[in-house]
C-alpha cells in the first residue's frame, strides 16, 4: 500500500476515532488516504485552536488527542497550543507536514526544521526518513504521549515519503502497567502521616484520575485529613464532602493557605509545580513533606521532601489506605475533621454571599453562583485565562473530577472556547460551557464557524469588561492601583452570534444569568452569552484575602 494509506491504518489501530486540523499542500496524500477511513477530520479555522481541541479530548478520554497541521506556518501556528497540552499534562500527538526530503538540506520554501523548533515543547518529536519506520514511529508516539505523565509527541511526515509503496502491518497497541510504590517508601509515609499533629493534603492534577480520585476519598476519610486541590486539581474530592477544603492557587493566598502554614505534614497527592509554586504555600518552614506522584518530586529548595513516592498514583494510595487500616483497626480516622469545620464554614459561605446581588455589571461571584446552580456533577466547565480565570479558580468547585478544565500549566489565552469542542466530541452527553474574558474568546472566536457547521451545542460565556483585566489586576497590584493603557473595543457579541448563524444574547441585568443558561442550551447548536462584568471586585478580594484570618 502507500506509505500514507499505512500511516492511517496504524491510526486506525491506535484507537483514533477523530482528528482536529488544518491541512496544507503536503499533507494531501494523509487526507486522500483519510477518505476511506472511519476516523472523523474535524477541519479547523487554526492550528492552535485545533491543539486546544486535541487537548482537551485528551484529557477528557485518557487517550491521546490527535491534532494536524502542514509545515512552516502551519506548525508555528500550533505550537502555543501543544505547548499548552504538554505542560498541562494532556496527552496530544500531532501530525505535521515537510517538505520532500530531496530539499531539506538547503534554502527552500517553507522549509524550517520544524522537529527542533517543537523538541522543547514536546515529550518527542521524530520526522518519518522512511516508510518502514511508519509503524514504529506511530506506536511510540501514542505510548509516550499516554505515559504518565501524559503530554505531546510530534510526527512529521515528509511529502515524499507519503508516497512510497510499502508492505507493512500497524504495531498493535500493549497495555503498560505502571509500577507499583517500594513497599519501604509506603510504611515511611504511613509512619510520617500518623506521627503528625496537624497534617493537610494538596491534591493537583494527578489526582483527578478516577482510580486515584477514589483512592484519595479514602484516603481522607481513614486519615480525617483535610484536602485542599490546586485550580487544576478540582473534583479530585467532592465539593459536597466535608473533608474538602476547596482551592488553593491565588497569588496572594486564601483561607486555606492558612492550614498550610500551620500544618507539621503536607501530604502532595499528583501535585504538579508548574500550577502553584511550593514557595506560595510552603511559607513557614519545618513542614515533612510526604510527595505521591507518578513522577519522583522536583528540585525546589521550597519542596523538599521527606518522603518521595514514585508509583502509580491510584497504587500508593491504595497501599497507603491499607496500612493504616492495618495499623488503625478500628480507631479510624486518625484525626479528627471536625477541626476543619471553621475554615469550611467560612469558604463555603463565603461563596455564597453575592448569590442574591443585583447589581449590574454582575460580580463575578454572581455569575459563578448561577453557573454552579445550573450545571449538573458531571457537566464541563473551561475556563480561559485571563481574570475571571481567578474567579472560577476560586468560586466554582466541582463535585466530579475533569468537570473543570483551566490551562494552568502554561496559561494561555484563547483556550477555552475552542477547547470546549474537543470537550464536547469527549463527552458528548454533557453539557459544556466555555468562559472567557472578552480578550481571550476574540483570540479564537473564528471556531465558532466549527462549531456551527458541525452543530454542537455548546455554549460559550464571554465577561465583557473591555480591558486586558488580569493584567490590570496585577499592575494594580504591584503598584499601588496605577495601570498601564490596557482598553479595547468589542463587538455587540449577539450580533457576531447571528452573522455566524448561531444563538446569541446580550445580558442586560443580574437575574438574566441563569434564563441566559436555559435558552442556550436549549439550542440546537451552539451559543454564546455576553455578560458585562464588574471588575471593581477584582482589588476587593485582594483587599479581603490579605487580610484572611481563621483559627486553626
Amino acid at each position: 500500500m502507500k506509505a500514507s494509506d499505512l500511516f492511517i491504518r496504524c491510526l486506525e489501530t491506535e484507537g483514533v476515532e477523530r482528528i482536529f486540523g488544518v491541512p496544507g499542500e503536503e499533507n494531501a496524500d494523509f487526507m486522500i488516504s483519510l477518505i476511506d477511513s472511519p476516523i472523523e477530520f474535524v477541519l479547523c479555522r487554526h492550528e492552535q485552536a485545533a491543539a486546544f481541541m486535541a487537548d482537551t479530548y485528551g484529557r477528557l478520554t485518557g487517550k491521546a488527542g490527535v491534532c494536524l497541521g502542514t509545515l512552516g506556518p502551519g506548525v508555528t501556528n500550533l505550537l502555543t497550543g501543544l505547548a499548552d497540552a504538554n505542560m498541562d499534562r494532556a496527552p496530544v500527538v500531532a501530525i505535521i507536514g515537510q517538505g520532500s526530503t530531496k530539499r531539506l538540506h538547503k534554502e527552500s520554501h517553507q522549509i524550517m526544521d520544524s522537529i527542533a523548533m517543537v523538541r522543547p515543547i514536546s515529550k518527542w518529536a521524530q520526522s518519518i526518513y522512511a516508510a518502514e519506520n511508519i509503524t514504529e514511529v506511530v506506536r511510540k508516539a501514542f505510548k509516550i504521549a499516554e505515559m504518565e505523565k501524559p503530554g505531546v509527541t510530534v510526527i512529521e511526515l515528509p511529502e515524499d515519503i507519503a508516497k512510497h509503496e510499502i508492505d507493512d502491518v500497524p504495531i498493535a497497541p500493549v497495555t503498560v502497567r505502571r509500577p507499583a510504590a517500594d513497599h519501604k517508601a509506603i510504611v515511611a509515609a504511613v509512619d510520617t502521616i500518623m506521627a503528625a499533629k496537624n497534617p493537610i493534603i494538596l491534591a493537583g492534577n494527578g489526582a483527578i484520575r478516577k482510580r486515584a480520585a477514589a483512592q484519595l476519598k479514602r484516603l481522607a476519610h481513614n486519615t480525617g485529613i483535610g484536602v485542599v486541590n490546586t485550580f487544576m486539581g478540582k473534583g479530585a474530592l467532592p465539593m459536597t464532602d466535608d473533608h474538602c477544603l476547596y482551592t488553593m492557587g491565588l497569588g496572594s493566598g486564601d483561607y486555606n493557605n492558612l492550614a498550610f502554614d500551620d500544618a507539621d505534614v503536607v501530604v502532595t497527592v499528583g501535585y504538579d509545580l508548574v500550577e502553584y509554586s511550593p514557595e506560595a504555600w510552603n511559607r513557614k518552614p519545618g513542614k515533612k513533606i510526604v510527595h505521591i506522584d507518578f513522577l519522583a518530586a522536583e528540585v525546589d529548595k521550597d519542596f523538599q521532601v521527606t518522603v518521595d513516592i514514585e508509583s502509580d498514583l491510584a497504587d500508593a494510595l491504595w497501599q497507603i489506605n491499607e496500612e493504616i487500616e492495618k495499623r488503625a483497626g478500628d480507631k479510624l480516622p486518625v484525626f479528627d475533621i471536625s477541626s476543619r469545620v471553621k475554615l469550611r464554614n467560612i469558604m463555603t459561605e463565603d461563596f455564597a454571599a453575592e448569590k442574591d446581588d443585583t447589581g449590574f455589571p454582575v460580580k463575578p461571584q454572581k455569575i459563578l453562583w448561577d453557573v454552579r446552580q445550573f450545571m449538573g456533577p458531571n457537566d464541563i466547565v473551561l475556563s480561559d485565562v485571563g481574570a475571571h480565570k481567578m474567579w472560577i479558580s476560586r468560586y466554582y468547585q466541582c463535585i466530579e473530577p475533569n468537570t473543570c478544565l483551566i490551562s494552568n500549566g502554561f496559561c494561555t489565552m484563547g483556550f477555552a472556547m475552542p477547547g470546549s469542542i474537543g470537550a464536547k466530541y469527549a463527552c458528548p452527553d454533557s453539557k459544556v460551557l466555555s468562559i472567557s474574558g472578552d480578550a481571550g474568546f476574540m483570540m479564537n472566536v473564528q471556531e465558532l464557524e466549527v462549531a456551527v457547521r458541525k452543530n454542537l451545542n455548546i455554549v460559550a460565556m464571554v465577561w465583557v469588561d473591555g480591558e486586558y483585566g488580569l493584567i490590570k489586576w496585577k499592575q494594580q497590584n504591584g503598584f499601588n492601583g496605577k495601570h498601564s493603557d490596557l482598553a479595547f473595543t468589542n463587538p455587540d457579541f449577539a450580533m457576531l452570534a447571528k452573522s455566524f448563524g448561531m444563538w446569541g444574547k446580550n445580558v442586560k441585568s443580574a437575574d438574566g444569568v441563569m434564563s441566559a443558561l436555559e435558552e442556550a442550551f436549549a439550542q440546537d447548536g451552539p451559543a454564546l452569552i455576553a455578560v458585562p462584568v464588574d471588575y471593581a471586585e477584582n482589588m476587593k478580594l485582594t483587599d479581603r484575602l490579605g487580610n484572611v484570618s481563621v483559627p486553626m
